[in-house]
């Protein structure tokens, strides 16, 4: 399996983003379709919505749709509003000391993958790894306010904004941990996500959101796969959330762990995940550091990449993933 990574920087919305969306609408056109087109919210109410829950993102939304082509069903589209399913695996952690940093592997189905980091200053100076081209996995802004998503094991879905918009709006608009959560308890998420923070003074949780439900802070600023219960057996087995959850505590409370030992853990199983054939694989492994302003993202074939604000480098990497479902 191939894995492409194209590290892109556009201070506002543009010709690059604009060649990013071309690419990648095919794709997104057929997943935002792959229910009855009726179950997708109308224009109107998708464009409410938005200005209603995060009016600061009006005008960049406004500007991508333009770029789009402006069509009905791209700008429904960019709205996030109500989108289709979608599910990854995830394991997540922030960390406070002498750096504090957030650190995450994302398991996901290479397939189907962005990978797109984007280098953008909409509202604010972000850096994150990009979804449903404007959304953000996860990312960092100018502040060293760092988030992530990771699913929250829950089949269930309702009326609200796809999570990578969440992650994108928190970043483009708050700059410290407690900033971030007001937000996340406002607006509302069409399925379960747990959301890990950190900043720059150390600050760090991690919340659980789900449809039509009140958000609820975790104990520790970590997450994987389900929130206080598993909702969702089989999902919950198939991507051994407990196990990875556990191994994350364990870290947490041991005061000999260092940002070199917790990497190393990270970069194998239970947290390291070779399940490609069945789309659940580790595409990448990405640390925020929060006070120095830093990013560095590990991928396939032992290929690091350190980006900072003030030193990001447009670059294009194709990896090659294992076939196999484990390590040789």
């Amino acid at each position: 399996m191939t894995l492409h990574i194209d590290c892109v920087q556009e201070d506002s919305p543009g010709q690059k983003w604009q060649a990013l969306f071309n690419k990648a609408w095919p794709h997104y056109k057929a997943w935002f379709l792959s229910d009855l087109l009726a179950e997708r919210k109308g224009y109107t109410t998708s464009v409410k919505m938005l200005e209603y829950y995060m009016p600061e993102l009006l005008p960049v939304y406004e500007k991508l749709t333009e770029l789009a082509g402006g069509g009905d069903l791209e700008a429904r589209f960019l709205s996030m509003y109500c989108p289709p399913k979608y599910l990854a695996g995830c394991s997540q952690m922030a960390l406070a000391g002498e750096q504090n940093f957030l650190i995450r592997n994302y398991d996901y189905n290479p397939h189907l993958f962005e990978g797109n980091m984007l280098s953008t200053n909409w509202l604010k100076p972000v850096i994150g790894m990009s979804d449903c081209l404007w959304g953000l996995l996860d990312g960092m802004n100018g502040d060293g306010l760092a988030a992530s998503l990771a699913f929250g094991g829950s089949n269930i879905t309702g009326e609200g904004f796809g999570i990578p918009l969440l992650i994108r709006y928190v970043l483009e608009t708050t700059s410290t941990v407690g900033e971030a959560l007001a937000v996340l308890y406002k607006v509302p998420v069409h399925m379960a996500y747990n959301v890990t923070l950190a900043d720059a003074a150390g600050g760090s949780a991690t919340i659980y959101l789900a449809p039509g439900k009140t958000p609820v802070e975790a104990v520790l600023p970590l997450a994987s796969n389900h929130q206080e219960i598993i909702d969702w057996p089989q999902y919950a087995a198939l991507t051994g959330t407990l196990v990875r959850k556990n191994v994350l505590e364990n870290i947490h409370f041991n005061p000999a762990e260092t940002e070199a030992s917790i990497l190393q853990k990270f970069f194998h199983p239970p947290l390291f995940n070779y399940n490609y054939i069945k789309s659940f694989g580790t595409l990448y492994t990405i640390i925020y550091h929060t006070s120095g302003r830093q990013v560095k993202l590990y991928l396939p074939e032992k290929k690091t990449v350190l980006q900072s604000f003030e030193d990001f480098k447009e670059q294009h990497f194709k990896l090659h993933l294992p076939d196999a479902v484990s390590p040789s």
